[in-house]
């Protein structure tokens, strides 16, 4: 099962626990959330960090240009 579980969170690297553990359920396993995380950290999986998000992409105008600074410290965000 532990194979399973490195083979399918390395084919779907955005999903955690929860979702692999509804994969292998599917497939035919009977396991439940909390086994598959104490496997999941026992092989040191982890999910990929979180992007930053990104300053305003629009203005009030409703255009969707980013602003450019002209000069030092004239776009902040």
């Amino acid at each position: 099962m532990v194979a399973d579980i490195i083979e399918l969170a390395r084919q779907y690297s955005r999903y955690g626990y929860r979702r692999i553990a509804a994969l292998l359920r599917d497939s035919g396993w009977q396991v439940n959330d909390k086994r598959v995380e104490r496997l999941w950290r026992r092989e040191g999986l982890k999910l990929p960090g979180k992007q930053p998000k990104r300053g305003r992409l629009w203005l009030n105008d409703g255009s969707c240009v980013r602003l450019r600074a002209e000069r030092a410290n004239h776009v902040w965000s």
